[in-house]
Formats: structure tokens, C-alpha cells, sequence
């Protein structure tokens, strides 16, 4: 059975992760080439030169999703339909990593959902991470990275990953890093939006670089070596409505 082990960002040589360590502690050096992860505000930075730049997404938008992502239509119902997969179909997991938790308003649902030995959630951008401690406390861990290129092996019982491969190039690469991340029998959660002729001015202004076809995304997870248990449209009532605000914009435009 593999250990649990965070992989140095320099040699990518594995390190074993003991049983009352976080992933990754905050002052960690590669015991293998001596290098040391930077970290700022107590968060663990492992991919610095692209901290807060406009990748993915615009770093500034965090304060405007803080303040909306509580009360609004499409983040509640979300949030509890998210917990309710994480109960049926992974009811034993005590471990769970975010890619892309962004200011941890998904973090901060399953934290009160269930009892977690670890919680963790990773984002791109330090601005975003600065918020989620304030909403999660101490006992979330977060760090900085590269979801393209978690630096973790057999450490998560379940990833997340909640509206962020979409505005990824290469998310077949990220979905094989979950793979990596995961201890054998683990799985992953995977919400994107679908529907390319539904592309839009909000997918531009999102910095999204594409809506999923039916059954492409599908694909690519079994492509990265995941079964696929279950697979639905979220909002589907919606479907009429935005499609009708798709072909105002095209008219209009």
C-alpha cells in the first residue's frame, strides 16, 4: 500500500506524510535537495511566479464573490448538493483536498457537514486563500499551487474541483494529478459547465477557455484512470432561460 507523501516542487522526490503532520507545513524543506517552500501569511507557496496574476482568473474578483457566495441562488443550493455527493457516495472518507476553493465557501460547508481528520483546499491565488482563512479558521488547511501539478501522492481520500478546470488549458493534466493525489479506492468530485453553443460575454469576463460537449469530460476522466459512478446536469430547470439570454446577446450584438 503506498504512504502518503507531499512531493518537493524542486526534485519532485516524495517525502512521507506522518500521521499528525499537515501535507504541507508551513517552513517545509526537501529533506532529499534542501530546497524550501516559501510561505506568506502562513500559507505554503508552491507556485509563486504565478501568484495573483490574471491565470484562470482575475485575483480581483475574490472580494466580489466574498460577498455574494452566501446568500446567493446559485452557491447555496450548490454547496448542499456538493455535501450530500461527498455522503453517498464517499460516507468514510475523513480526508478531503479543494482544488480551486478560491475564498472556501465550499470548504466551509463540508466543514460543518461532517467531521474531517483533514480538511485542505489549494488555490492559485494568495489573495483568494487570505479570504478562506478568515471564513475557515485554522483548522482548514490551505496552500498556494499549481493544480496542474499537486504536489502530493496517495494523501486525499477525496478531491474536489468546483467550476475550475474550465478555465485550465490542460485539465486532462490536472485531472491526473488528482489521480495521483488520491489513496487507492479514493475518487473525485468534478462540477464544469456545459454546453459549448451556451458560450457567452460571462464565459469571457470568467476567463473560462471552454464548456464541456456531452461526454467529453466523461472521457477524459476515465482517460485519467477514474470509473465513473455517477454524471448529471446541475440547474437543468435553468437550461430554457439561459439559452434564451444566449440568443438575445447574439441578436443584440
Amino acid at each position: 500500500m503506498s504512504h502518503p507523501a507531499r512531493l518537493c516542487p524542486a526534485c519532485g522526490r516524495a517525502e512521507r506524510i506522518q500521521e499528525i503532520q499537515k501535507v504541507w507545513p508551513v517552513g517545509w524543506v526537501c529533506s532529499t535537495c534542501g530546497a524550501a517552500v516559501a510561505a506568506e501569511d502562513g500559507i505554503p507557496l508552491f507556485a509563486r511566479k504565478l501568484a495573483d496574476t490574471v491565470t484562470g482568473m482575475d485575483p480581483q474578483n475574490f472580494s466580489f464573490l466574498a460577498d455574494v457566495e452566501q446568500r446567493h441562488f446559485w452557491f447555496v443550493p450548490r454547496n448542499r448538493l456538493i455535501a450530500g455527493l461527498v455522503e453517498r457516495f464517499f460516507p468514510d472518507a475523513d480526508n478531503f483536498l479543494e482544488v480551486g476553493c478560491g475564498t472556501g465557501i465550499v470548504l466551509s460547508a463540508l466543514s460543518k457537514a461532517r467531521r474531517w481528520r483533514r480538511i485542505a483546499g489549494s488555490e492559485l491565488h494568495p489573495s483568494g486563500l487570505k479570504v478562506a482563512r478568515k471564513r475557515l479558521g485554522p483548522a482548514v488547511e490551505l496552500v498556494q499551487m499549481d493544480a496542474r501539478a499537486i504536489p502530493a501522492e496517495s494523501a486525499f481520500d477525496v478531491i474536489g474541483a468546483f467550476d475550475v478546470i474550465e478555465h485550465i488549458r490542460e485539465d486532462e493534466q490536472v485531472l491526473h494529478a488528482m489521480h495521483r493525489s488520491l489513496r487507492p479506492g479514493g475518487g473525485i468530485i468534478v462540477a464544469v459547465p456545459q454546453h459549448p453553443w451556451l458560450w457567452s460575454a460571462a464565459d469571457v469576463l470568467g476567463h473560462h477557455v471552454r464548456r464541456y460537449r456531452r461526454g467529453e469530460l466523461e472521457a477524459k476522466i476515465r482517460n485519467a484512470g477514474f470509473r465513473i459512478l455517477f454524471s448529471a446536469s446541475y440547474n437543468s430547470l435553468l437550461l430554457p432561460l439561459m439559452a434564451a439570454s444566449r440568443i438575445a446577446e447574439r441578436l443584440s450584438s
